[in-house]
């Protein structure tokens, strides 16, 4: 087998393979005679059709399958033989192939880049320090008193916090636009739900009127046809509704804790949530820290296309499935551009922190698997049969050692980088810091 290795670009490789015709005569003469031992033709005793129909017959067919065979086992004979690592699948073009005479073909194929991870001792990272104090823990009740909350009809002028149940059209320039009206359509006031001004004109309203509200979309609205576009609103207000909160009684408690539904036990299992919720919150802080310095110091690290190609195929197939496309929907519909980005920042980092693994020579810590699958099943009303369920799903239970391995390898970097404290309150250390994306790596 004769190979020759073309360096096309950074990444890019053009391998020319050669196959003796001898080769491939000897694999198409060997696979002729099994045919001729099991195939059925009609006029011929089972195993006893003459070699010379089965060539006729067959002979093209087999070739083919033979040449396949061969091009594939070549190819990764050549990829050993030259120390090569592809990523991808490679583009096959065969170059000589006519009988008799010896096979040529040329595959054009990315590898993975040599990695050297490097400024792990430049990133800067600032941990959120917070404790929960009572008043945080009060903040949370009044939250869930909000998410309880009823609504009931009242004979006065709406405001704010208030729900009114109305009906509206939206023109553009004396037409209606599409998806500028709705019936009966439940807005509380000052939720922030409609565009600037909307919410707003409707305070002071009474059930029976109609307004009409000239407004101005956002100039970063999402729709192009509408973004930065003067309309009006012609409202009807059928109801205005005055928001009622439960009391914290046993009944609110009993929806929250089903043993001992007592204040106090009600407090205690808050804060073991907004402990939970604490730790988690600092902890994704502290990785998106890490990953952008990990990515800030090797950002010139060169991509493989069919990486980036194989991530965005996967983010769309799971948006397909985050929002019940169905498996009719063709997933590849969805513009490639729009998961680009994210895509590229998933492999570059998948790269990099896979060079940090390798170079550790780390693998998934056993006990910090378990305690994250603990973790995890903690809030279940039966704790220890979750446990044993991601334990016998081998698929589950590779995606908690992946993520563990991950934490393994942020922790390592974390060890290199320049961590500081910061104390903050509750609410501050848990709420996610704005533009933040999430890391796939």
């Amino acid at each position: 087998m004769q190979v020759s290795v073309e360096t096309t670009s950074a990444l890019e490789r053009r391998m020319t393979v050669g196959i003796p015709a001898e080769k491939i005569d000897t694999a198409v003469e060997s696979k002729l005679a099994e045919t001729a031992k099991r195939v059925r033709i009609d006029g011929f005793r089972p195993g006893k059709v003459p070699l010379r129909e089965v060539r006729r017959r067959f002979a093209k067919a087999i070739r083919e399958e033979v040449i396949g065979e061969l091009v594939s086992n070549s190819f990764y004979e050549a990829m050993t033989k030259e120390s090569l690592n592809p990523a991808g699948y490679p583009s096959i073009e065969r170059t000589k192939d006519a009988p008799g005479e010896d096979f040529e073909f040329v595959a054009t194929f990315e590898v993975y880049p040599e990695i050297k991870v490097q400024g792990l001792a430049e990133i800067s990272v600032v941990r959120p320090v917070a404790d929960i104090q009572e008043s945080d823990i009060d903040a949370m009740i009044e939250r869930l008193r909000e998410q309880r909350a009823s609504f009931t009809d009242v004979e006065r002028p709406a405001q704010n916090g208030d729900q009114v149940i109305i009906d509206f059209v939206g023109t553009k320039d004396g037409e209606p636009f599409q998806g500028g009206s709705a019936e009966n359509t439940k807005l509380v006031l000052g939720s922030g739900q409609m565009i600037p001004g909307f919410e707003d004109g409707l305070v002071g309203a009474t059930k029976g009127e109609e307004r009409l509200l000239a407004l101005t979309f956002p100039a970063d609205y999402h729709s192009e046809e509408l973004k930065g576009q003067a309309v009006q609103f012609a409202v009807t207000v059928k109801a205005v509704q005055e928001k009622k909160l439960p009391e914290v009684n046993e009944e609110f408690i009993k929806a929250f804790v089903a043993k001992d539904p007592s204040l106090e036990n009600f407090r205690a299992e808050i804060r073991v949530n907004m402990e939970r919720e604490l730790k988690n919150a600092v902890k994704n802080r502290v990785k998106k820290q890490v990953m952008d310095g990990v990515l800030a110091k090797n950002d010139e690290v060169a991509v493989p296309k069919a990486l980036i190609d194989s991530e965005i195929d996967r983010q769309r197939k799971q948006m397909v499935q985050q929002f019940g496309g169905g498996a009719n929907f063709d997933f590849r519909s969805l513009p490639a551009e729009l998961f680009e980005k994210q895509a590229t920042r998933a492999v570059k980092l998948a790269l990099l922190l896979g060079e940090v693994i390798k170079e550790r020579q780390i693998k998934s810590d056993a006990t910090r698997v378990r305690a994250a699958i603990e973790e995890l099943a903690q809030p279940y009303e039966n704790p220890q049969q979750v446990v044993s369920w991601y334990y016998e799903n081998q698929q589950v239970l590779q995606q908690v050692e992946a993520m563990v391995l991950e934490d393994q390898v942020v922790d390592i970097i974390l060890e290199q980088a320049q961590l500081s404290d910061q104390v903050m309150p509750y609410e501050e250390a848990v709420r996610q810091p704005a533009g933040q994306e999430e890391d796939d790596a």
